[in-house]
């Protein structure tokens, strides 16, 4: 009896710590230390843009990159080339349509090739209402604490899409043949994260 009871206590304790949220490394993005931009071919030359509003979180543990993911939610109408007309047109129906779709989506669904400086991240974007599967090469810059001793991961990602796969197609000819806009888009990430002292797998797994 009594060793039916000592079994029972420990069945109990065992489903009592498994039912407690997983605790991680989690960081919660750095908006002010990170950029987030992107490359287009335009007549001869290549513009460059980026987004001024974002936010998300990631879990980072050197050495376990089965516990690895990330999620970046941008707002599309923070997008900034430096032109005010031309970030206009891109906020218009014709591009980004940012009043029907005012968000840009990243989820992480894994993590491959993982080395001491690197890795390749695999998730879906969502442009436009349009979520696709890319893959970012993601170069690891490391773990520091700053003066003010929070504990910072920074990390370089890079990605290429074509941009009529999620149904930006808008274009227009050129005289001396061609078209004005490229297709394909060169997107690159700087981020650098805090980490947090309260942080556990579920709650990354529902931002």
């Amino acid at each position: 009896m009594k060793k039916l009871t000592s079994l029972s206590v420990i069945l109990a304790l065992s489903l009592l710590v498994s039912a407690q949220p997983a605790q991680a490394a989690g960081y919660k993005i750095d908006a002010d230390h990170s950029t987030v931009s992107f490359q287009i071919k335009h007549l001869l030359s290549k513009v460059t843009g980026r987004f001024n509003n974002f936010s998300g979180s990631f879990v980072y543990e050197p050495g376990k990159p089965e516990t690895w993911n990330a999620n970046l939610t941008i707002q599309a109408e923070s997008i900034d080339t430096n032109v005010a007309a031309r970030d206009k047109h891109l906020r218009s129906e014709d591009f980004f349509d940012v009043a029907k779709f005012s968000t840009l989506k990243f989820e992480s669904t894994g993590v491959t090739d993982a080395s001491e400086s690197g890795f390749k991240l695999t998730g879906n974007l969502t442009i436009h209402g349009v979520t696709k599967p890319v893959v970012l090469d993601v170069e690891i810059l490391g773990i520091a604490t700053d003066p003010w001793k929070n504990t910072i991961a920074s990390f370089t990602a890079v990605t290429k899409i074509n941009r009529k796969d999620f149904g930006l197609t808008w274009n227009q000819a050129v005289e001396t043949g061609g078209v004005l806009v490229g297709e394909e888009v060169m997107i690159s990430l700087e981020v650098a994260g805090l980490l947090q002292d309260s942080f556990s797998l579920t709650e990354s797994a529902a931002q």
